[in-house]
């Protein structure tokens, strides 16, 4: 890797840098230029943060969906430690969970968050139940009805955000309307009806929403722009307002997650149909945000960080249409416990500290920002936070050698209650099939078969060659550590 030019009189005068962090969603491994050369998405900004910065390679989400990737994000604990699909009625993170926001929070930092939450509020507090009939997850919240003189607790605002203006979850669940700080902003007392592009997409893919209630004030296509427009406010008052102040920034756009709604300028500027025509108006969109840093002179004193939350909806009827591979050589995509569902563009910039242009094959999770913010801050965890987080600033420094693994295996949770756990070289799935979107997603072990899968990633990153039956002694080394994490509730020490 090479970037140990950083003493510790430096790291030292970088303390408490400002940290901006971008999470986009259901993004491929493949989509960036600078993670694939043949990539038909033009995605200019975020190759140049990496042009000034270190690019991971094997860096995973800790969970293949939304929820679960940003409760390990968050938390620093493995989404499968929790049950996380009570976002739609409750939170998912406990009220005395230690999160990355609180962390710096507790530090002195001024804490906001912008865009997509969707790791739950207590909506009974804020809404009154209209009807229980309808048992579908994603649309049963829209027969509530949301009072704005109510608060509605257990979201950012509760969970170590100063400020937060955003959205329950993602753009394609109702019900539709806009939050800021703890407050609904205006209700959901419109409607829309199901959105599908059909054609060459399926109906989970294009411009897709589902039918529920919708905000008279805000517009689908306007949701993504919108965030930009706060999280540069955000930059331009805190220059004015609090100077002396470290700012920490979570902006999680919910794109180029469904629906794909690329406005006029950018349709037709890439190669991989309106999904990368989308993905390019994310790209723009982040650029705006650096420049914003720019122009406040706040780049040069500022971490960043970009990466995205899970895999793409991406088939491979799409990669032949287009001839664009979303998952960069990969196989599976978003859902799946293969490499195309969580191994994620990981991209880091701070100048003075990271090399420019480096890049680094270790593998790191979600879960490892609590301790690396700790880290930076000089905190120590207590030992109930971020029981799966591993600090890895000393990555960012170039003091850690490439040889040597910065932390243990990484744990990802995907459904049906399979996992997979890997180091740098193998990896292991807890059951056979994807888990998750690609078919078959779970396939019954017959007579002598595997009961689940081990690939040696250095030599077949494509997952193609099943070796269960032929290294058993890492089948039960990998097997092993995950009944130790789950007996200690724990990995790290």
């Amino acid at each position: 890797m090479g970037c140990s030019f950083t003493d510790e009189v430096e790291l030292h005068q970088a303390k408490n840098p400002n940290i901006v962090f971008i999470f986009v969603d259901d993004m491929g491994y493949g989509d960036v230029g600078v993670y694939n050369e043949d990539s038909k998405i033009p995605t200019p900004h975020i190759d140049g943060l990496a042009a000034e910065g270190i690019r991971f390679m094997d860096a995973h989400a800790p969970g293949a969906l939304c929820h679960p990737s940003r409760y390990g994000l968050l938390t620093g604990r493995y989404p499968y430690r929790t049950d996380t699909s009570v976002w739609p009625d409750e939170p998912v993170i406990e009220e005395e969970r230690i999160t990355f926001a609180s962390l710096l929070q507790s530090q002195g930092y001024k804490t906001s968050m912008i865009g997509k939450w969707h790791l739950g509020f207590d909506e009974s507090q804020a809404t009154d139940r209209i009807s229980d009939l309808d048992q579908n997850m994603s649309t049963r919240t829209a027969y509530r009805q949301y009072d704005v003189d109510l608060p509605l607790p257990g979201g950012p605002f509760d969970r170590g955000f100063d400020s937060f203006f955003g959205i329950r979850a993602s753009t394609d669940i109702p019900p539709y309307f806009y939050i800021r700080d703890d407050r609904v902003v205006n209700p959901p007392t419109d409607s829309v009806d199901d959105n599908f592009s059909g054609g060459i997409w399926t109906d989970i893919q294009g411009a897709f929403w589902r039918e529920g209630g919708i905000a008279p004030d805000l517009d689908l296509i306007d949701v993504m722009p919108r965030f930009t427009e706060e999280s540069i406010k955000i930059i331009e008052e805190h220059t004015i307002q609090n100077p002396d102040q470290p700012l920490f920034l979570y902006v999680s756009y919910p794109a180029p997650h469904t629906p794909w709604l690329p406005t006029e300028e950018f349709k037709g500027v890439s190669g991989a149909g309106m999904y990368g025509d989308f993905m390019a108006m994310v790209d723009a969109e982040i650029g705006k945000i650096l420049l914003a840093l720019e122009q406040t002179e706040m780049d040069e004193e500022t971490l960043v960080i970009f990466t995205s939350d899970n895999g793409p909806v991406w088939y491979d009827k799409d990669t032949e249409y287009f001839g664009h591979d979303a998952i960069g050589g990969l196989r599976g995509m978003k859902g799946d416990a293969y490499e195309g569902g969580h191994r994620m563009p990981f991209i880091v910039r701070w100048p003075g500290v990271v090399e420019s242009g480096s890049v680094t094959n270790q593998t790191i999770s979600f879960t490892d920002m609590l301790a690396t913010f700790a880290d930076i801050t000089g905190t120590e965890l207590p030992e109930d936070a971020g029981e799966d987080s591993f600090s890895i600033l000393p990555v960012l420094t170039g003091s850690q050698p490439e040889s040597e693994a910065i932390r243990p295996p990484v744990v990802v949770t995907v459904g049906r209650g399979m996992r997979s756990i890997q180091d740098r070289t193998w990896k292991l799935i807890d059951g056979l099939g994807s888990g998750g979107f690609t078919s078959p997603a779970y396939i019954e072990p017959g007579s002598g078969d595997p009961e689940g899968q081990l690939y040696n990633l250095e030599e077949d990153l494509a997952e193609t060659d099943n070796l269960w039956h032929d290294h058993p002694e890492e089948v039960d080394r990998l097997l092993k550590l995950l009944i130790e994490y789950d007996n200690n509730e724990r990995s790290r020490p």
